[in-house]
């Protein structure tokens, strides 16, 4: 699990630095400032869970494998995938329906923290 989860985050990672760099430099102009602050937005959950997915790693290699580990990593992996990518399409393409399904990736944000939480209080762990 501490490979995988380290590898997608690292993948996470990459892709958050290319898409904020398309964004930033092929977008200016060809959307609003509007749609920019919501692609923007994006990039920052994307970096942020990116990053969260590598610390879910790094801690299952500290802690050893737990399902509540996989779940913070799993759950932050299909949050950004679900919350960031909706707000990326959404931007780019005015799709506005797709604003419903970005709550979902919040959610998913949500209960990774608390997996990654209740990890931390959990007598195993400390």
């Amino acid at each position: 699990m501490s490979r995988t989860f380290i590898a997608w985050g690292s993948i996470l990672m990459a892709l958050s630095v290319a898409i904020g760099a398309f964004g930033a430099h092929m977008l200016e102009g060809k959307i609003t400032a509007h749609e920019l602050t919501i692609y923007e937005t994006g990039v920052q959950y994307h970096m942020i869970h990116g990053i969260a997915v590598l610390v879910a790693g790094i801690l299952a290699k500290v802690y050893g494998d737990s399902r509540k580990l996989f779940w913070a990593g799993t759950l932050f992996i299909a949050g950004t995938l679900i919350f960031s990518g909706s707000l990326y399409i959404l931007s780019v393409s005015g799709i506005k329906w797709l604003g419903a399904i970005t709550p979902i990736g919040g959610v998913a944000f949500i209960v990774g923290w608390l997996m990654l939480l209740s990890t931390a209080l959990s007598k195993k762990t400390v």
